[in-house]
């Protein structure tokens, strides 16, 4: 055991000797492992911090919530007046009497539009809603308050603003009690939201004002009475989420009077979906960004073949002589895959040290809590062995069989 651990001890020194007599031959060789590890370990740490974002946006969405989208499923195509849908307040209002796992339905308008103070303007999103959807969505009051259910059942003009909105208008004065203009109607602002940043579909959630659902009716969007775009429903529990999900889908079908084997005139979307389907989208995105690092890594592999046979070319005499004066075939075999397993080796470790350094410049950068999984870089270091291993056997080979006789006859 201490012979064979004594003869690859002797193989890696002369490797690390023939590295360090061409320097920059050997680190243009490892360049492809090299690039290819950093983008495995890059790769990965950003995939794994852009899915723990995104995850974090969902969860913004709000505790256990699902959202009730409208959507026209008529068999001829044709939409109803208003967007196709049927979905109100009533509804809302019948999902929390009649489900067991719905606690809390928030119905909402959504419309673009300027608002205006004092000669600073700004375009955010318009939502008209009830007190129960910043309970669902659990969004706090950084300053000032919300409005009272009195102002929301006599339609008062006022009006709560994301953090965006009342920087674009307010600067550094702070907006409570100050008023806004939408169109023709002065609002005034009650409260101003804490921050939220983006949402999962890639919009500022603070860039927002929100106001009573029958203001909005009445002075910004005209709609029927009780017409609402979606609904916004909080579970229970997460638990119950499934559960509520479908309890929503039949108490709404029973509303539309939607027969059976007809399509739904709404979709019911939870949580869980949307991080399922963002989940299979980063997986996907992962695994197709490995497969072009992988590439980087059979390059690199080549690379490490390549010149090993010039390696084995250049040293024929030297293996002919180390074979006179006793090394066997085992021997030479041992130095050479060696040699190619210390480039390969080298080459993952400065690409896993370039990987880590960019995971944390764009962890920085995006903001996003990015961190190198321990496993990933092991894998990748492992790979990089690897690679070596397989690519420097046949030069490796082929060097432990070069006839003595013939390799001291070269010069």
């Amino acid at each position: 055991m201490n012979g064979s651990l004594a003869r690859v001890w002797s193989a890696i020194v002369i490797a690390l000797r023939a590295v360090r007599r061409n320097t920059l031959r050997a680190a243009l060789t490892i360049l492809g492992i090299t690039i290819g590890v950093a983008a495995v370990v890059t790769v990965t740490g950003l995939g794994q911090g852009a899915r723990t974002a995104v995850n974090e946006q969902i969860a913004n969405l709000g505790s256990n919530s699902l959202i009730v989208f409208q959507r026209s499923a008529r068999p001829s195509g044709a939409k109803s007046a208003v967007g196709g849908s049927r979905l109100s307040e009533l509804d809302a209002d019948a999902l929390v009497r009649e489900s067991t796992s719905i606690r809390l339905a928030a119905p909402f308008l959504r419309s673009g539009g300027q608002v205006v103070h004092e000669g600073q303007n700004a375009k955010p999103s318009i939502v008209g809603t009830r007190l129960s959807y910043f309970e669902i969505r659990n969004w706090k009051i950084l300053r000032g308050e919300l409005w009272t259910p009195s102002a929301e059942a006599i339609s008062e003009k006022v009006v709560v603003i994301g953090t965006q909105t009342a920087r674009d208008l307010f600067g550094s004065t702070d907006p409570v009690d100050r008023t806004v203009r939408i169109g023709r109607y002065p609002y005034r602002v009650v409260g101003v939201l804490e921050e939220k940043g983006q949402s999962p579909f890639g919009q500022s959630q603070d860039e927002i004002v929100v106001m009573p659902i029958t203001t909005m009716r009445t002075h910004v969007l005209f709609t029927r009475p009780y017409d609402t775009h979606a609904l916004l429903l909080s579970a229970t529990a997460e638990s119950t989420a499934e559960r509520a999900k479908d309890q929503a889908e039949a108490i709404l079908r029973q509303r539309h009077r939607i027969k059976e084997g007809d399509e739904d005139d709404f979709a019911v979307r939870s949580q869980a979906e949307f991080q399922a389907m963002q989940d299979a989208i980063f997986g996907a995105l992962s695994a197709l960004l490995i497969g072009i690092a992988a590439i980087s890594l059979v390059v690199g592999g080549i690379g490490v073949m390549n010149i090993m046979l010039v390696s084995v070319a250049e040293r024929t005499r030297e293996i002919g002589i180390r074979m006179a004066i006793g090394a066997r075939e085992g021997d030479i075999l041992v130095q050479f895959l060696m040699e190619a397993l210390v480039l390969a080796t080298l080459g993952g470790v400065v690409g896993s040290t370039l990987g880590y350094a960019a995971v944390f410049g764009l962890g920085k950068a995006l903001g996003w809590p990015m961190r190198v999984d321990p496993v990933s870089l092991a894998l990748a270091l492992a790979t990089s062995t690897g690679v070596g291993l397989v690519f420097g056997f046949f030069p490796a080979r082929r060097a432990a069989r070069l006839d003595p006789v013939q390799a001291l006859g070269r010069e």
